[in-house]
């Protein structure tokens, strides 16, 4: 990969994400739920499970995807299921923030958790499909692949947190529970917009 072709990846991958999305919106959420250190766990789980995603997908799923069309149906119609529960469980969480464990209904996600919820995120599968077709042609995948890693990896973890930031400051403004919960169900709402490309582009297709 040349160092132009690094440049305009490292390009795709801040503004891929920077972007609202599924992850960002999550962050924002638990940042203002739990705190910053609280969700450092989740946000370590998005950035090193989507580059490992990547590469796990450049090495074979996007092939089976190929093959069997209908694998990525199923696929998109689970992942937006799933989003769409996360979203009604943040937008009927209890109106109370968490100053200590087990003060408010629910926790942050774990690491674990977080890394898994990538092979569920529309925008994730997105994002690592287009890289991986854009910057990492068939005649040295796996070098690509490698580095195509390391540059998400590097770009991916400030720009999560900064959304984690984002959501951190809102905790003394939405103390209150009305405050709160209206920021849930604005927050819900916007994680189902985020579904609209995916829902948008299976029409189209």
């Amino acid at each position: 990969m040349s160092i132009e072709q690094i440049a305009a990846l490292a390009a795709f991958a801040f503004v891929t994400s920077v972007t609202p999305g599924p992850n960002n919106l999550m962050l924002m959420a638990s940042g203002t739920h739990y705190g910053f250190a609280r969700t450092v766990p989740h946000m370590l789980g998005v950035s090193i499970g989507f580059t490992a995603m990547i590469v796990l997908i450049g090495l074979g799923l996007a092939g089976v995807f190929a093959a069997f069309p209908a694998a990525y149906t199923v696929l998109k119609v689970v992942s937006c299921g799933y989003l769409l529960y996360l979203a009604w469980m943040l937008a009927t969480a209890a109106p109370k923030l968490a100053h200590a464990p087990g003060e408010a209904r629910g926790k942050p996600f774990t690491f674990v958790q977080a890394a898994l919820f990538q092979w569920v995120n529309p925008k994730a599968w997105t994002m690592a499909l287009t890289a991986i077709t854009a910057y990492a042609p068939a005649d040295d995948r796996v070098a690509d692949l490698l580095v195509m890693a390391i540059v998400f990896g590097l770009i991916n973890l400030p720009t999560v947190g900064s959304w984690t930031l984002l959501g951190t400051p809102l905790r003394r403004f939405l103390a209150a529970p009305g405050r709160l919960r209206a920021f849930n169900v604005a927050a819900a709402l916007t994680l189902v917009a985020t579904l609209y490309p995916v829902v948008f582009a299976a029409e189209r297709g």
